[in-house]
């Protein structure tokens, strides 16, 4: 089967024979929604309204914006860092209990994933009290039980308007949304192959990026061992292998799955070209949006808007745990994709699904993010600024500075650590030897000082006139 012949319509088709497959042995697994009354609610009271006009917003950074970057840590745990370079040990994670009656050291974090510097923000902060006072704490159950109420629903409906899709389905974290779709996957050809045995023809080839994330890596190792899948590991963001392997491999049904901004160097999937390769092969186009979602793209729809290839990438994750300021992941796709994924993808069937207050949080998130657009122009500036006084290029909030040698990379995190700064070193094995990093993300509750005074700092162990592209980045 060609690429005329396994484009997405044939991917719909594959699916819908799937779900058929499905639904005759009682396989087939619905969702059930559930109403859910308040305190003041009668039984059979209309549903909550999640009116975007109670969301307050605002222009600019405030007072609460700041806190999002500003933590504090123990002065003990602080002078072992600073001494050390040590993250814990055993004596200290025995006295944890008494971290609370010591002196606490304030600092300003630059290795946080809260982006847009949401998780302070007072309307969302209201949108979470307010459930909590009217449904309690606790979750209800699976989604596929008694867990999936209005609330998740609305969260999940304003998703899927974000990434321009017709369907998402809410999983408890990014990692598990993930592992849902791509052990789903791993089930197509087992439950159309006759006796469940796939021949290698009848399997789906799956190649990834090799940063890829863990839960990506994760999921094709176990669909690998159930026999439905052959996964094939293409070069960092390189094209021509990726299209050579595409080409080589004889299998007829093909998928690409690949993040669409790599957390530890912060440099983008290459999409114009994946979009090139998917018209060429017909493959099924998997995007994990995780770090680009709510920042990247006009709406913040993430880096397939940032493209504009919305339309060509089939399967779209993303997390609620990074920008959104709050918990969980989600899938955004079709209709017909999110009932397969609801009946097969394992790590959602076998969660219990967010609490409504969490959930709850997270509308107000997508709301907020939406209507307070300045948030990602901060980001912007921000990188601009580090980019200037640098003069390394900057692509995304998410920097990898390259300082050198084990010892110069944790020096440097020391002295930061003693000017006020929380920033990670990495160095090997996570890296190659001598490409000790310095991993900095930026967020829209940085300041333009904080920029000034950050690089100030490291000019004295980064020589910012030498050119870094010839130098191996971290594999992961």
């Amino acid at each position: 089967m060609g690429k005329l012949t396994m484009g997405k319509s044939s991917w719909d088709l594959l699916i819908e024979e799937a779900i058929l497959k499905l639904e005759p042995g009682r396989l087939f697994t619905p969702l059930r929604p559930m109403r859910v009354a308040s305190v003041k609610q009668e039984q059979e009271a209309a549903p909550p309204k999640l009116d975007e006009d109670e969301y307050e917003t605002f222009q600019g950074i405030q007072p609460w914006d700041r806190l999002s970057v500003q933590i504090s840590i123990p002065e003990t745990f602080f002078q072992r860092l600073v001494e050390e370079g040590e993250i814990c040990s055993k004596n200290e994670l025995e006295d944890a209990e008494g971290w609370t009656q010591q002196r606490f050291r304030k600092l300003l974090l630059f290795a946080g994933n809260d982006f847009l510097g949401l998780s302070r923000h007072p309307a969302i902060a209201k949108a979470t009290a307010k459930a909590v006072l009217e449904h309690g704490t606790g979750p209800r159950g699976s989604p596929l039980i008694c867990g999936y109420t209005d609330y998740h629903i609305a969260l999940e409906s304003s998703l899927a308007k974000l990434k321009n899709k017709k369907a998402c389905l809410l999983c408890p974290s990014g990692f598990q949304a993930n592992m849902a779709v791509i052990v789903a996957l791993g089930s197509l050809a087992p439950l159309l192959s006759a006796g469940g045995r796939p021949t290698k023809e009848e399997k789906l080839a799956i190649f990834s990026d090799s940063l890829n994330h863990a839960s990506i890596v994760d999921g094709l190792k176990l669909a690998a061992r159930h026999g439905g899948i052959e996964y094939f590991v293409y070069k960092h963001c390189d094209m021509s292998h990726l299209d050579a392997l595409l080409t080589n491999c004889k299998m007829k049904r093909k998928v690409v799955v690949t993040d669409s901004l790599f957390s530890m160097d912060g440099d983008f999937a290459p999409m114009v070209e994946l979009v090139e390769l998917r018209k060429k092969h017909g493959f099924l186009f998997v995007l994990d949006d995780a770090h680009g979602t709510f920042v990247w793209g006009k709406n913040g729809g993430g880096v397939a808007e940032e493209f504009n290839c919305e339309n060509d990438v089939d399967i779209c994750i993303g997390t609620l745990s990074k920008a959104a300021g709050s918990l969980g992941g989600f899938i955004t796709c079709s209709k017909i994709w999110k009932q397969f994924f609801q009946s097969r993808g394992r790590s959602f069937i076998f969660s219990t699904i967010a609490p409504i207050p969490l959930t709850a949080a997270s509308y107000a998130s997508v709301v907020v993010a939406r209507k307070e657009p300045w948030r990602r122009m901060e980001i912007r500036k921000r990188m601009q600024e580090f980019q200037a006084l640098t003069g390394i290029p900057v692509t995304s909030q998410i920097l990898s500075v390259i300082v050198g040698s084990t010892e110069k990379t944790y020096k440097a995190a020391r002295v930061l650590l003693e000017a006020g700064f929380f920033v990670v070193a990495i160095g090997p094995p996570a890296v190659p030897p001598n490409s000790g990093r310095l991993r900095v993300t930026l967020t829209a509750a940085h300041t333009t000082e904080d920029i000034k005074r950050l690089v100030a700092i490291l000019s004295d162990f980064v020589n910012f006139q030498v050119p870094s592209s010839n130098l191996q980045y971290a594999r992961l």
